[in-house]
């Protein structure tokens, strides 16, 4: 019996992180809405909201994006006044992309709220639970980040993709 209920609460668990991704990409998807940019733009502003700055070339290395994708994404943010890009003061040959507050602004009013919810609801837990949920979150991102590998080899030995049906 106390197997049993061990297995379910972990199945449940289970289920509520995949009920928690979901809400998370429907966050995202809104977010992006509203911004009127797409999901790969919104993560590259959420790099640069953290960041404060970034070079194109460390965009596309953490978005995973070629040279002429950077520009193109950086075109449509600056052409939206989400970004700016000016001469790096260090190197005048190279360029450093900086959120504008107009993005800063938006984001706070998207965000700001969740933050503060999220901060209340942390207040509920105890030192001992929060340090176990933070270790749940960190394995549990370097699970993803480990399937996210697995999948790109699969893809990379030559399995065929799925074509998108339009």
């Amino acid at each position: 019996m106390a197997r049993e209920t061990l297995d379910s609460l972990r199945a449940e668990v289970a289920n509520a992180t995949r009920d928690l991704q979901t809400a998370v990409d429907a966050l995202d998807d809104a977010a992006a809405e509203h911004l009127g940019v797409n999901r790969t733009d919104l993560r590259c502003l959420d790099v640069l909201l953290r960041a404060g700055s970034a070079r194109p070339g460390e965009l596309g290395a953490e978005l995973g994006l070629t040279t002429g994708s950077v520009t193109a994404l950086l075109d449509r943010l600056e052409k939206l006044g989400y970004v700016s890009r000016s001469p790096d003061p260090t190197d005048r040959r190279k360029i450093v992309v900086r959120p504008t507050a107009r993005v800063q602004r938006k984001a706070e009013v998207l965000y700001g709220p969740l933050v503060e919810s999220g901060y209340r609801t942390l207040a509920h837990y105890s030192r001992a639970e929060l340090e176990i949920l933070l270790d749940f979150l960190r394995r549990s991102r370097a699970l993803q980040e480990e399937q996210v590998q697995r999948i790109r080899a699969i893809t990379a030995a030559g399995e065929p993709r799925e074509r998108k049906r339009t």
